[in-house]
This record gives structure tokens, sequence and C-alpha cells, in this order.
């Protein structure tokens, strides 16, 4: 897959004819991955490339008042492009979502970027609306004269998936069916730091992780997770919040490995959120919290991924 970074329409330089897939797609979700399916399929039929006009970030940050969440993404860019990759998208470029775009029309839009990129099939969503004066995907045939492919929305237990639905979850800990609705894992990456050094002394050693990608993680709480690590994957149990057994004030997010012992400083791991075990709780001493860390291994440590298993939370 070829990525470029753009900032006018002049800079794009395509050989081929493409199938042109448009929308911002925060997490690649189900209902997403079917319209890279169908550009796929329609791409393989007719000998065209499959080619995508995207964002880094948000359109909202061009519209509406700031907020830090604004910048916070469902998965890291490098996370992004790989899952691209897998779903066929051979040309990829990105732009930024700044005034100068927002504030074309949609007819400026498709003569502009839809003819820069050689379209002969547009591929969007039911929710996908483009130019300032807010057409819909109905009206993409109004501007554009080849063939249009408007994808419906992909339901689960009834309901459409979306992002916003899927970052719900992931703030309500419910990152089970986050990864459900996602179609593949909900992930963290993390530097390992040092931190105050306690598990160590009560049998459970952890790894304190400071995030480095802007990505979402979930509500306080246990979780069942795996562990990336040199190549290796590891069953293990982390935990985000503060350390309230020990009146922390500061927000931690930290992971026991099983099986595993050395120090880490430095390295990077990535989480794989499986699902949530418990709240946080203050424990009145260490016997007690050493007790339920026990009960959380053993719960981790058997945790297997069925078809429509409920969440392991108590």
């Amino acid at each position: 897959m070829n990525i470029r970074t753009i900032t006018t329409a002049n800079q794009i330089h395509l050989e081929n004819e493409t199938v042109l897939v448009l929308g911002y797609f925060d997490g690649l979700h189900l209902g997403h991955q079917e319209l890279f399916k169908k550009a796929r399929q329609i791409a393989d039929e007719k000998g065209l490339k499959v080619a995508l006009l995207t964002f880094p970030e948000s359109p909202k940050l061009a519209f509406v008042r700031y907020q830090p969440e604004l910048l916070l993404h469902l998965q890291s860019p490098e996370d992004r492009f790989q899952k691209l990759n897998e779903l066929g998208v051979d040309e990829l470029f990105l732009i930024d979502f700044t005034t100068d775009f927002a504030s074309k029309t949609a007819k400026e839009f498709v003569d502009q970027f839809v003819k820069a990129l050689r379209a002969r099939v547009l591929i969007a969503g039911f929710d996908y609306s483009f130019g300032s004066d807010k057409k819909t995907a109905s009206d993409l045939a109004d501007y554009f004269d080849g063939q249009v492919e408007v994808i419906s929305p992909v339901l689960d237990q009834g309901e459409k998936i979306s992002s916003t639905r899927i970052r719900q979850a992931i703030l309500e800990g419910r990152v089970h069916e986050a990864a459900r609705l996602l179609g593949h894992p909900l992930s963290s990456r993390g530097i390992v730091v040092h931190g105050d050094a306690r598990g160590r002394t009560i049998g459970y050693p952890t790894a304190n992780l400071a995030p480095i990608d802007r990505t979402y993680l979930p509500s306080d709480g246990v979780y069942v997770v795996n562990v990336d690590f040199k190549g290796q994957t590891y069953r293990g149990m982390a935990s985000v919040g503060k350390n309230v057994t020990f009146d922390g004030k500061e927000l931690r997010f930290e992971v026991n490995l099983f099986d595993f012992t050395g120090d880490i400083y430095g390295h990077t791991l990535t989480i794989h959120w499986l699902d949530k075990i418990r709240e946080m709780v203050k424990f009145d001493g260490i016997d007690q919290l050493v007790a339920q860390l026990e009960e959380d291994e053993a719960v981790s440590r058997n945790w297997t991924k069925r078809v429509g298993q409920k969440s392991v939370i108590r």
C-alpha cells in the first residue's frame, strides 16, 4: 500500500483508474470493513486499484469547540495503516481536514479530488456527507458520472455498528463488546516506565506503562489482557485507575505478565484488552489485596473467547 500525505488535489498523481472509498473510518470496525470488501471486489472485477482519501484526525476539529478527546482514536496510526493494507487498499491519501478543505462545495470536491484520484467507482457509507453545502451519500450520483455504491449499516444485536458506539463501550469498560464490534482486538501501546515497585513485594510485579498513542483507554478497572512483547504473546491482567489501596492520586496503567520474569524498562508493550474482571476496589490490607489478585489471576488464565460470551465483570 502506498501512503501519501497531501495538501491539495494537484499533488495527486495516479497511473491507474480507481475504486475510490470516501470517509474518515476511526477504528475500521465491521461496518467500515464492508465498504472495503465491496471496493476490493469491484476493483478485482474491473482491473482497478482501490484508493482511499481520508484524514489523520477527526473532521470535528474544524467545526466544534476543542476538547482533548477529539484527538483520541480507536487505533494507532500504525494499526490503522496495517488494517487498511489487509483490507486491500492500494493507494492511501491523507489530507488534513482544514477550514480550506471544509469550505469546498460538493461540486468542487468532486471536480478537484475525485477526478484527480481517477475514480471510476465511488464507495461511501450510508451516513457519508461531503461539501460545504452539506450533501449526503445519496447525492453523490448527482455530481459523479461513474458507478456509486452506498453501503448500508451493519447491525449488531439490532443496533448499527458505529465508532460512537464503540467509543462508549470502551469508556464504560465493555472491551469485549468493543472488540466484537471492531472485528479485531482493541489494543493500546505503552512504554514501560518506573513506578513504585510495590507489586514485586507482594508477588505480583507489574509493568507500569506510559501510553504512547492517542487512543482510548478503558474505564477504571482490572482486565484480562494479552500482551505482545518481542514477538511473543503473554496472558496477563491489567489495571487502569488510581491505586486506591495505597492512597494513589495519579492515574495508573499497569500490567502483570503471567509466566514472565525480567526487567523490561524502556520496552514498548502492546496490550490487547479481552474482558473486564472487576472495578477498582480499596482493600483493607495487603492480605485482602493479594487474595483478590490471586482470584483475578485465575479468572484471567482461564478466560477463553466464546461466541456470545458475556463479560466476566462482577
